[in-house]
């Protein structure tokens, strides 16, 4: 079948940047930010991004496009090994166990959405409220709403589905987030959110939160789930891959940047003697279980109907940021079906959908509805529900140990020389640049060297307890 491709430069760079802009922008970065220093983390992070993370996206989208091949066609195509084969395998499977996860989240923020707007924001915000939410039946009934509309995106194609739904997606997802900026930063108190966001305390800073700032940008950034190749197999020769990448980190950078104006403003805001670093530790808490709080506390300014459209607003923006996430997460296998079966795209959707939603089912259930799934294994001093198990396995422990074998393989199997010439193909000024002898250094040393501490760690901790820093 021939490929398609997408109609333009910033038609990619607006359906990467809707992989990149996810909840890891939105929420998990300002939650990290208040427990790490503020701007001090921000820093590492930005530093990060265009350093480390920067690298490996323009070596996935140079692969991708030379190949025009999903990510198992593209270490398959080059390698030529079994073993490579198997890695090729390992970056397909990597993507679809986590839009298994990503699926969930991607219900709960929906649920959550269509509940603000129903003026149920007093049931969200009470004690509680999201346990029973999980474990509910109407879960499902969102559910079939976000697969519906999943589907329909992917079943349209590259140009008609997924670019056209980043076209419209994105910028309404800026235009909301620099909205609700502008109104949080009115409200009582707000500039000490901004305050604690911008001005730094490097004392927090510590061997832990310099490896959590880079695992953050890295899977941000949606790096090494084979997305970047399968995306970067659908652009044309003429556009210029590092220009792209480039602004697809920066504009990943500032939607972070914003997330953190909006967020800590608003905690200040609802208590100013508050300590933000203490309210949650995840991203989950805070926009399930903090922020429709938050919210609701609005009304006492903008009355109860003012509070909910404020709330739907939020879970509006987070939601196209999940979808425009999820949407890349799937296309990977998707793809790689496509590819190596030879089979429709519509057939390939119903086929790894079913399976999909198998496994989405069985993970919606393991939070106290069903024992077995809830307990479903135990290791690192602790029970693991199913899941955990496939955030641990696949998001913490396979993604960075596909970003080390990504870097191994294009400086030692790929060669420099053919990434150089990739790279060149609409950017002639790229060869003997500053940046062409970064990337050749950091992708054979550092880079990889990086990624490998930061597997070990994760397996170490997740699955033996073993804290080393």
């Amino acid at each position: 079948m021939k490929r398609e491709l997408f109609s333009s430069k910033i038609g990619f760079i607006l359906a990467a940047a809707g992989s990149a802009v996810g909840i890891g922008n939105l929420v998990a970065f300002p939650v990290m930010a208040s427990q790490n220093g503020g701007a001090a983390f921000l820093i590492m992070y930005a530093f990060f991004v265009f350093f480390i993370c920067l690298p490996v996206m323009l070596a996935e989208m140079s692969l991708g496009r030379h190949t025009r091949q999903n990510p198992h066609g593209a270490y398959s195509k080059i390698g030529q090994t079994p073993l490579w084969n198997g890695v090729g395998w390992l970056a397909v499977i990597t993507p679809f166990m986590i839009g298994v996860f990503y699926l969930v989240i991607t219900v709960w923020i929906f649920g959550y959405l269509a509940k603000a707007v129903m003026g149920q924001l007093d049931t969200l915000a009470q004690d509680g409220a999201f346990g029973v939410f999980i474990n509910s039946n109407e879960l499902y009934i969102y559910m079939a709403v976000v697969i519906g509309l999943t589907f329909l995106i992917l079943q349209s194609g590259v140009k008609q589905g997924i670019e056209r739904a980043a076209t419209y997606l994105m910028p309404a997802l800026f235009v909301m987030l620099l909205l609700l900026v502008g109104y949080v930063l009115t409200l009582d108190h707000a500039m000490l959110g901004v305050q604690f966001f911008l001005i730094p305390d490097f004392s927090k800073i510590n061997v832990q939160v310099l490896t959590d700032s880079l695992a953050q940008a890295f899977f941000s950034l949606s790096l090494a789930m084979g997305i970047l190749i399968t995306y970067g197999s659908y652009i044309q020769k003429n556009n210029d891959i590092v220009g792209a990448g480039k602004m697809v980190a920066g504009l990943s950078l500032l939607v972070a940047c914003c997330a953190g104006l909006l967020i800590l403003p608003a905690v200040f805001w609802s208590d100013p003697s508050i300590d933000p670093s203490e309210l949650t530790d995840s991203s989950i808490g805070m926009i399930f279980m903090v922020l429709p709080k938050i919210f609701l506390a609005l009304q006492q300014d903008i009355g109860f109907f003012g509070a909910s459209f404020v709330a739907s607003f939020f879970f509006l923006l987070v939601f196209f940021a999940a979808m425009t996430s999820l949407i890349s997460i799937i296309e990977v296998p998707v793809a790689s079906l496509m590819d190596t079966k030879g089979i429709s795209r519509r057939r390939s959707l119903i086929t790894l959908g079913v399976v999909m939603i198998a496994l989405s089912v069985l993970s919606a259930l393991s939070f106290g509805r069903v024992d077995w799934l809830t307990s479903f294994l135990s290791y690192g001093g602790a029970d693991k529900s199913f899941f955990d198990v496939i955030m641990d396995v696949f998001y913490y422990s396979i993604l960075p140990l596909n970003g080390l074998l990504l870097c191994l393989f294009v400086i030692y199997r790929w060669k420099k020389v053919n990434l150089h010439a990739e790279m060149r193909e609409g950017n002639p000024g790229f060869e003997g640049s500053l940046m062409q002898k970064y990337i050749d250094v950091s992708l054979g040393t550092f880079i990889p060297a990086i990624l490998a501490v930061i597997f070990l760690l994760n397996v170490l901790g997740r699955f033996f307890g073993v804290q080393v820093f």
